[in-house]
């Protein structure tokens, strides 16, 4: 009787620690697991605007709620989304833009647009009020990173041209099993056309060492210490890593600034392989 008692805890035993063990693979697996993403390469999805937060006079910050509050967008890493809207005509226009967040932002998606007066798009946004809903269709893009791709990016943005070299840098950064350096050259008119500085500023800091950004500005301010005018082939040899086959440019601006860094890229000895324009 007692061996068959001893062999009766035994088994509990062994039962309970397979269920412990069960349980555990289980949580590891839900805490692995990628949430599935709420986007449709085919069909337009509608989410909801719950924040509008004007930054300036022609720059907003829109938060789009997704299905739940564990919901991921579902965007790969330096790709876009297109968006749908009516200009001041009523005549549906589509336009991509790329979120400032990333799918580690959970349950919502962010779009910092920057809003022209003659912008067709632009019209939509300005327009947009809280409970809205805009209709959305992605992924979209040819670009596609992994962990070790490069040893180095340089970026060369211009604008609104920002937002896929932020996404892009905020990916490597907040990874700590990457250790790709990323330096970027940031080109706007005047001062309070920078999107995203404070942001950007604070990668910097915090990213000392992978991080670095060169601000140019066309009309800048008294007392400016970035650089002053275009873009030009001294800035980027000052500022990006030199041609080699383990880094890559990118470049996103208006259509003349990407024509004029591909030229200047060119000159310097940058290979198509070396170059990627979103």
């Amino acid at each position: 009787m007692d061996f068959l008692q001893g062999q009766s805890i035994e088994t509990t035993v062994a039962v309970a620690v397979a269920v412990v063990a069960i349980a555990a693979g289980g949580a590891f697996l839900l805490r692995s697991r990628k949430p599935k993403g709420c986007l449709d390469p085919e069909n337009f999805k509608k989410f909801k605007l719950f924040e509008k937060k004007q930054i300036s006079h022609n720059v907003a910050r829109f938060k789009f709620a997704l299905p739940t509050p564990t919901s991921a967008l579902g965007l790969p890493i330096g790709q876009h989304i297109s968006c749908r809207g009516q200009d001041a005509t009523g005549e549906e226009v589509i336009k991509p833009y790329t979120p400032t967040t990333l799918d580690s932002d959970l349950g919502y998606f962010e779009l910092v647009i920057k809003m022209y007066p003659q912008g067709r798009m632009s019209h939509h946004f300005r327009k947009m009020k809280v409970g809205d809903y805009l209709s959305v269709k992605g992924p979209k893009g040819r670009f596609k990173y992994h962990v070790g791709q490069v040893r180095a990016f340089g970026m060369l943005a211009g604008g609104s041209g920002i937002t896929p070299m932020f996404q892009v840098a905020r990916a490597i950064l907040e990874n700590p099993n990457d250790n790709t350096k990323v330096h970027l050259v940031y080109a706007n008119v005047t001062y309070e056309d920078i999107l995203l500085k404070d942001e950007l500023d604070n990668m910097a800091k915090t990213y000392p060492g992978r991080f670095k950004i060169y601000y140019v500005l066309n009309k800048p301010p008294e007392n400016w210490n970035g650089g002053v005018g275009f873009v030009s082939k001294e800035m980027i040899q000052s500022h990006c890593p030199a041609p080699a086959e383990d880094i890559q440019i990118l470049r996103c601006g208006p259509p003349p600034m990407n024509k004029a860094m591909a030229a200047h890229l060119d000159e310097l000895s940058y290979t198509k392989e070396m170059q990627f324009q979103f």
